[in-house]
C-alpha cells in the first residue's frame, strides 16, 4: 500500500512539473530552480494580521487570451503558474497582452470542511489593471489598481458541492491607459520596462466569522511612551469590545480593552525603540469579543519608533529618527527580477536585496515606483531598514520630463477626471495598506514630473492622511512649497543644485555607475549606464569618488542620498548587483566602508554650511 501511495505522489508531481517550465532562455535567479508548482510563495502573505486558518491558492491554474469586450471563451490556451505575471518566464507562458486583450484564469477549489460555518474571504494580492471576478458563474465584483491588495466576500457564490470555480478576467492597456503602472511598457527601452499583466501576488483564502477584524492601524508614539492602536471590525456592535495584549518576547507588557472601532493609547514603559540598528518588534495580540466569546483572534507586531525633522546645531533642517539627528543613506530599489517581472521567485529572494542593501552599509531603501507584497515590508521591519515609498506613476509620460526649466512652481500635467480620481484612490490604499509598517518613513507621490499634477493639494492630502510620516512631494520633479522634503537628482555626479531653508533638502537619485558582466546579460546590446567601467577596481573607485564628494555636500545641506541602484534591471547595467543577483559587481568591503563614514556624516558642531548664493 505505501508503495502504491509513493508511486501516485511521484506521477502527481511529475504530471505537475510537465505542465510547467521556465519560459524563454533569459537570463534566471538561482531562485528559479527551486519552485515547486504545487508550493509557490507558501509563506502567510499578510504578516501585520495574521490568522491561523487560510489556503493558498498559488499554483497552476488554465488561462486563455481573448480580444477586448469578447464574451467568455470555451477553451483554455494552456496552464499559467499564479501567481507570475503571463509575460514573465516563470508563469510558464511569457506571452505579450495588448489593450485589445482580456485575460481569463480559471481555476477550481475546495473549501475546508471546518470552514463550513464560516464566512469566506478571496484575497488578491495584486492584479494588473482592471479585474472582474465570477464564482460559480455569478459575478461577484469588479477591482481598479494594480498595486493594492484586494478581496470580495465569496460566501454567497459558494455552491454545496465539493469543488468551486473561479473566473477572472483581468484588462491591461499598460501605457495605453493612464492608470499608474511604474516603468511598465510595451516597447521596453532605456529606463522602462517589460509590461506585467495579471496577477503578480499571491492568491488565497480566508475563513472568518460574520463580526471579524478588517484592518489595523498602528501608530507609535515614542514621546508619550504609547501606541495608538485601532482595529476596524466588520459590523458594528455596542457589544462588542476589543482586547489588546502588547507582549515583549513573550512577556505581557500591556492588556487593554477597548469598545469597537475605536482608538486607543496602549502604554509602553521605557520602550525598546527601532531602528535598522536594533530593529525591535513587539509582538500584538487582538481579540475580538462579542456578548463574552472571543470571535476572532489576530496576531501582529509594532515598532517603537519616530520620524521627524529639526534643526541641527547649525540651524540646518535635518530628517531625524528617535529625535536624533540621522542621515539617511539608501539605493533605489525597483523590485524587478529577470525571470518573475514583478514577483520574487521566492520568499528567501523577495528579502535578499534588502539583506544585500544592509551589508553594503545603507540604512535605507526608495522603493521606487513599485508597491511590494506585504512580505516585502514585513522583511524590511523585520531586519531593519528604512523606506521610502513612491506611488507609481501613469499617464504617457517622457523620461526628459524632470527638472524642467520651469523648475520653480512648474507646469503641471493636467489629467483628466477619471485619471485623477483613480491615482488618488489607489495612492489612499497604498498607503492605507502600508500604514502599520515601521519601516516605512516617508511618502513619495510624485516622481520627476512623470504624471505631476494637483502637486500642492495631493502634498497635503497625503500629509493630513499619515501626519506621523514625512512627505516628499515630488523627488527630482518640479518643485513647489510644500511637504518636508526638497528632493534633487542628478547624474551622474552627486551635485547641490540648490538649498531650501524650509525643508530638508536631499539627493534623490544620483550615480548609475554602469559596469556589464558577460553571462549575466538581460540583452546582448544597449545595455547602459550613466556612466561605463569595464571591471570593478575602476567602477568601486568612481563609486568612492562620488561618495567622498557627497560627504562634503552633507555638511553644506544634505540631510539624506539615495544612488541608483542596487541591481542591474532589464537593459540598465548601474546595479551594484547583477540582474540574476549571482554577482556583487563592486567591492562591497569598501563600499560598506564609505557608505558608513557617510551615514555618520552630519555635524555636531557648529560650521558654516550656507551656500553663497541664496535660491528662491
Amino acid at each position: 500500500m505505501k508503495k502504491i501511495i509513493i508511486i501516485i505522489v511521484f506521477l502527481t508531481t511529475f504530471n505537475l512539473h510537465s505542465q510547467w517550465k521556465p519560459a524563454g532562455d533569459n537570463i534566471k535567479t538561482k531562485w528559479a530552480d527551486n519552485i515547486d508548482p504545487e508550493n509557490v510563495l507558501k509563506e502567510y502573505p499578510r504578516p501585520l494580521l495574521v490568522r491561523k486558518d487560510w489556503k493558498n491558492l498559488n499554483g497552476l491554474w488554465d488561462y486563455s487570451i481573448t480580444g477586448k469586450g469578447m464574451s467568455k471563451p470555451k477553451s483554455f490556451d494552456g496552464k499559467i503558474l499564479v501567481p507570475f505575471s503571463i509575460e514573465s518566464s516563470l508563469s510558464g507562458v511569457q506571452k505579450r497582452i495588448s489593450e485589445n486583450n482580456e485575460l481569463w484564469y480559471y481555476h477550481n477549489f475546495s473549501i475546508p470542511r471546518k470552514w463550513k460555518k464560516k464566512q469566506i474571504i478571496l484575497h488578491f494580492g495584486a492584479v494588473d489593471w482592471k479585474s472582474e471576478l465570477w464564482i460559480n458563474d455569478k459575478k461577484v465584483g469588479i477591482h481598479k489598481g494594480g498595486f493594492d491588495p484586494f478581496s470580495f466576500n465569496i460566501t454567497p457564490f459558494l455552491n454545496k458541492g465539493k469543488m468551486q470555480k473561479i473566473e477572472l478576467k483581468v484588462w491591461d492597456p499598460t501605457d495605453d491607459g493612464f492608470q499608474p503602472r511604474g516603468k511598465q511598457i510595451k516597447s521596453p527601452r532605456g529606463i522602462w520596462y517589460t509590461p506585467v499583466s495579471g496577477i503578480w501576488q499571491t492568491v488565497w483564502l480566508e475563513p472568518v466569522n460574520k463580526k471579524y477584524i478588517s484592518k489595523i492601524h498602528i501608530i507609535p508614539d515614542i514621546d508619550n511612551e504609547n501606541i495608538s492602536i485601532k482595529a476596524v471590525t466588520s459590523y458594528d456592535s455596542k457589544d462588542d469590545f476589543l482586547e489588546i495584549i502588547i507582549n515583549e518576547d513573550g512577556k505581557i507588557l500591556s492588556k487593554v480593552k477597548v469598545r469597537y472601532n475605536s482608538e486607543i493609547k496602549v502604554p509602553i514603559n521605557n520602550p525598546k525603540l527601532w531602528s535598522p540598528e536594533s530593529p525591535f518588534l513587539y509582538e500584538l495580540n487582538i481579540k475580538l469579543i462579542s456578548k463574552g466569546k472571543v470571535i476572532d483572534v489576530v496576531e501582529s507586531y509594532a515598532g517603537m519608533r519616530k520620524i521627524s525633522v529639526n534643526k541641527d546645531v547649525n540651524g540646518t533642517l535635518r530628517m531625524q529618527l528617535n529625535n536624533k539627528d540621522y542621515f539617511q543613506f539608501g539605493t533605489l530599489d525597483q523590485g524587478w527580477w529577470p525571470d518573475g517581472l514583478y514577483t520574487a521567485p521566492t520568499d528567501e529572494a523577495l528579502k535578499f536585496d534588502i539583506i544585500k542593501t544592509k551589508d553594503l552599509g545603507f540604512n535605507m531603501i526608495r522603493k521606487h515606483v513599485k508597491v511590494e507584497p506585504a512580505r516585502w515590508y514585513y522583511h524590511a521591519d523585520k531586519l531593519g531598514i528604512l523606506v521610502w515609498q513612491d506611488m507609481p506613476n501613469g499617464e504617457k509620460i517622457n523620461s526628459s520630463e524632470w527638472q524642467s526649466d520651469k523648475f520653480f512652481n512648474g507646469d503641471e500635467f493636467i489629467p483628466s477626471n477619471e485619471s485623477a480620481m483613480n491615482f488618488k484612490n489607489e495612492w489612499k490604499e497604498i498607503m492605507d495598506f502600508l500604514y502599520s509598517n515601521p519601516s516605512i518613513v516617508c511618502w513619495v507621490p510624485f516622481n520627476e514630473s512623470w504624471g505631476q499634477f494637483q502637486t500642492e493639494e495631493i502634498s497635503e492630502w497625503t500629509k493630513a492622511f499619515d501626519p506621523s510620516r514625512l512627505v516628499n512631494a515630488a523627488s527630482g520633479g518640479n518643485y513647489y512649497r510644500v511637504g518636508d522634503v526638497t528632493d534633487i537628482h542628478n547624474y551622474p555626479e552627486p551635485k547641490m543644485k540648490f538649498y531650501d531653508p524650509e525643508r530638508t533638502n536631499v539627493l534623490g537619485e544620483y550615480g548609475g555607475i554602469g559596469l556589464a558582466i558577460d553571462g549575466h546579460l538581460w540583452q546582448k546590446n544597449k545595455n547602459w549606464g550613466y556612466l561605463r567601467y569595464n571591471n570593478s577596481k575602476d567602477a568601486t573607485d568612481q563609486y568612492v569618488n562620488f561618495a567622498n564628494q557627497l560627504y562634503k555636500m552633507v555638511r553644506l545641506g544634505f540631510s539624506g542620498a539615495i544612488y541608483t541602484q542596487i541591481t542591474d534591471v532589464e537593459g540598465e547595467v548601474n546595479g551594484l548587483m547583477t540582474y540574476d543577483r549571482k554577482i556583487m559587481k563592486l567591492d562591497l568591503k569598501r563600499v560598506r566602508e564609505v557608505n558608513l563614514k557617510l551615514t555618520k556624516s552630519l555635524p555636531n558642531e557648529y560650521i558654516r554650511i550656507m551656500p553663497d548664493k541664496d535660491y528662491d
